[in-house]
């Protein structure tokens, strides 16, 4: 953890998770949200690149240290790889997940790969049988890997993932990282819809992410972004993005601007 009091300079705060043993050696993309007093550390594991499951640890000190509660929130069965959760709190207090997990079919419409689903929080710690699906893969610039083995077949994979929602003038959107996260094809886009069921359009990023993307020399492969209200009560954009040297991805902040073709980082 980080800790700042002015979102300019930023401490070490310790570590977050008290590892649960046995559950798999990649924990990934935790995030926090507090209800009742209680705060919630939503986070995946798994095994690399293979199963990674959901689950949550809790916390009364949003400093931690947070503890697993011993229950997985999905099932490696029905959903073997699940990333990415982000919980959000509508307007009733309704609270919902949202994640990223894998699709296999593949048409005209959608492409097979990493995609964004959400569903209900029964609980802060359990989860309904309510699974939608957000948003789909439809581009190029989404692919991650062209002939990418997977579940024993062979597919043109691509990725959307790192979802996190945001209402703004009655609209829900879902911001989400697409393409790979290797290269300068990694962006963030988004999808709108006026239910927080949806349907999510993403129509209009046909050419790419419209709210964050490479700029050679300055940025490169930003992605997995949070939205946060600053001290000065602006939005805010914060994600990773590679250093120069490509040695690690560090953290970015950028002022989030709500503009008439759509939210845009500056």
């Amino acid at each position: 953890m980080l800790h700042s009091r002015d979102f300019v300079r930023w401490q070490p705060a310790g570590a977050a998770l008290i590892r649960p043993d046995g559950l798999g050696d990649t924990f990934w993309a935790p995030e926090v949200a507090c209800e009742n007093g209680v705060f919630h550390l939503y986070y995946s594991v798994g095994w690399r690149d293979k199963s990674h499951q959901l689950r949550v640890a809790t916390s009364e000190n949003p400093l931690g240290p947070y503890r697993d509660i011993g229950i997985a929130l999905t099932d490696l069965k029905r959903c073997p790889f699940a990333i990415d959760p982000h919980p959000f709190r509508d307007d009733d207090g309704q609270w919902y997940l949202f994640y990223a997990r894998d699709f296999l079919d593949n048409n005209a419409e959608v492409r097979a790969g990493t995609a964004l689903g959400m569903v209900r929080l029964e609980t802060m710690t359990r989860l309904s049988s309510d699974e939608r699906t957000v948003l789909r893969a439809r581009y190029d610039w989404q692919r991650f890997m062209k002939d990418r083995p997977m579940y024993g077949s062979v597919y043109d994979w691509h990725t959307l993932e790192g979802p996190c929602v945001r209402k703004y003038a009655d609209r829900y959107y879902c911001f989400y990282s697409g393409g790979r996260w290797e290269n300068d094809t990694y962006g963030v886009d988004y999808g709108v819809a006026d239910n927080v069921w949806g349907p999510y359009s993403g129509v209009d990023g046909a050419t790419g992410p419209r709210v964050l993307r490479t700029i050679p020399g300055t940025l490169h492969g930003p992605g997995h972004n949070s939205l946060v209200v600053g001290p000065d009560g602006r939005d805010y954009i914060v994600f990773h993005a590679w250093d120069p040297a490509m040695t690690a991805r560090r953290m970015f902040v950028r002022r989030l601007e709500w503009t008439a073709e759509g939210p845009r980082a500056t």
